[in-house]
């Protein structure tokens, strides 16, 4: 069962509702753990600093992302824990005892573990 509320998911929703926002967050998604800085997350999504800047506020609002200092620079990452709260939420209740409903998205699933045991990373924590 989620521990998410429903006002969190909105507001994580929300901020994903954006295209510029949802490309920052899958750039994220793909860059790990390590994340990025945020001029370099600028550079590659060819968006002005300023309108990154705010992007980066809304994701970071609704802890989607997290950030941390290293020295003069700003590093963004995906905070994978909430994002897994938010698809664990929105599953939830899924199949209701019907799992055919569910199957496309247990097929999805199935390729995201394959990947992260390929990575090396399933099982851990986020």
């Amino acid at each position: 069962m989620s521990i998410l509320t429903a006002p969190n998911a909105v507001e994580a929703l929300s901020a994903l509702a954006h295209g510029a926002r949802l490309d920052v967050f899958r750039l994220l998604v793909r860059a790990g753990e390590e994340g990025l800085p945020a001029g370099e997350i600028a550079r590659r999504l060819d968006t002005p600093a300023n309108t990154m800047s705010t992007s980066l506020a809304i994701l970071q609002r609704s802890n989607l992302i997290r950030s941390r200092r290293d020295g003069r620079s700003v590093i963004y990452s995906a905070d994978y824990g909430a994002f897994s709260e938010l698809l664990s939420f929105l599953v939830e209740d899924c199949c209701d005892g019907r799992p055919e409903v569910c199957s496309r998205l247990a097929n999805v699933v199935g390729s995201a573990l394959s990947c992260a045991a390929d990575a090396g990373h399933l099982g851990e924590k986020q």
